[in-house]
């Protein structure tokens, strides 16, 4: 644990809390959706639209916190908006009152994660960097064991009683906030000259793609490719629903998936650290087209509880590695803007991913939904299989 700073430990605190209660919801919210009589494709498309709100949001504040060479105030008033979102659930039923709630926890999200990338990206070396993040997504993801048990325990007692919920969930929020204080912007922050703030326009982040290097594009391409197919987890939840499982019951299995990517993400990120992040990556992928193919024709309780032990691995072996990833084949002076631009992208495809995920099924049911994703999982393991990505001085 030498690698791992102070800095890096508040951030990891901040995630920690802010998923103890963004996770508090996000099993419940499908649920509860469908219980006031959303449609699964309802679902589909509410997640969409907030992805493509955190996108732009990762795209344009990533951009704007390279420009001005701050992270700290970003990272600072990101997990703000998060926090307030979550009561504005307990308001309404009404879909715009939710859709607006879900928006402003993904701009909060837009505006923090390029900074925060960043300032961990900062406080690690090439050879570094998979643990360094790693452990941050350990301890985020830690916040998906306690949250959803927290909602498992209280709604155990209180059956349906999705209200109160939705404001308990502000008070780990409010948490996070407290030690987004801990935080101190570095004096020899790097900025990228080359842009100004008067060029700063709302899309202006997108020429980053013509100013990147060709391993930077290469990568994102793959990335991308495979963000496109890669729908929400809710639809993960709504297959265990459908085998038969009870509510107490899914909420379990998706604790138990987060507790399996908590434990695992921090030493595979160390393992990547000296096998090589492809390596992790692609071993990550091809457990991932395992996982989708699996769901696809899975009815036992038992069977979903190995796909989602599996699915645990896969998120492990990638979710931190694949930033770390990005991280190095960029200059340090573009982290933002680029692990900014490529999370963007990815929150727009994840739109239209769950978008076509919810007309697959509504259209041909779930088989055909799980078999299809996993099909492209494995072309897009393929093509990283074949491609070579230098890395750059981390300069």
């Amino acid at each position: 644990m030498k690698y791992i700073s102070k800095t890096v430990l508040v951030l990891s605190l901040v995630s920690l809390f802010t998923d103890i209660a963004s996770e508090m919801l996000y099993p419940v919210l499908p649920i509860y959706l469908k219980s006031i009589g959303y449609s699964i494709l309802f679902i589909g498309i509410l997640e969409g639209i907030t992805e493509v709100v955190s996108g732009y949001g990762k795209g344009y504040f990533g951009h704007l916190s390279d420009v001005t060479g701050k992270r700290v105030p970003f990272v600072r008033f990101g997990y703000a908006l998060s926090a307030i979102s979550k009561p504005l659930l307990s308001i309404s039923q009404v879909p715009f009152v939710v859709l607006v709630s879900r928006i402003l926890d993904r701009i909060g999200k837009g505006v923090r994660t390029g900074a925060r990338d960043a300032i961990l990206s900062s406080e690690a070396t090439n050879k570094t960097k998979a643990r360094v993040f790693g452990f941050h997504r350990a301890m985020d993801t830690l916040g998906a064991v306690i949250g959803p048990s927290f909602a498992l325990v209280y709604l155990y007692s209180h059956p349906n009683d999705y209200i109160f919920l939705f404001y308990l969930a502000f008070l780990p929020g409010l948490i996070a906030i407290g030690f987004t204080f801990l935080l101190k912007e570095k004096k020899d922050q790097p900025i990228q000259r080359n842009l100004t703030k008067q060029n700063n326009s709302l899309f202006n982040f997108l020429s980053y793609w013509k100013k990147s290097n060709p391993n930077y594009r290469k990568l994102v391409v793959g990335l991308l490719v495979f963000a496109f197919w890669n729908s929400s987890d809710v639809f993960l939840i709504l297959k265990s629903k459908e085998a038969g499982l009870d509510d107490h019951l899914v909420i379990g299995i998706y604790i138990f998936y987060n507790l399996v990517y908590a434990v695992f993400a921090y030493p595979l990120g160390v393992i990547a650290d000296k096998i090589g992040l492809k390596t992790m990556f692609l071993l990550g992928l091809g457990i991932y087209a395992i996982v989708y193919l699996l769901m696809g024709f899975v009815q036992s309780s038992v069977l979903i509880l190995l796909a989602f032990f599996l699915y645990g691995l896969y998120a492990a072996a990638t979710e931190g590695i694949s930033k770390a990833w990005v991280s190095n084949s960029i200059p340090r002076s573009e982290t933002a803007t680029a692990i900014g631009m490529y999370t963007g992208l990815q929150s727009i495809c994840a739109f239209f991913a769950s978008i076509v995920a919810g007309w697959l099924w509504f259209l041909f049911g779930a088989p055909v939904t799980f078999i299809v994703t996993g099909v492209f999982a494995v072309l897009v393991f393929l093509y990283f299989f074949f491609i070579k990505i230098e890395e750059v001085s981390n300069i």
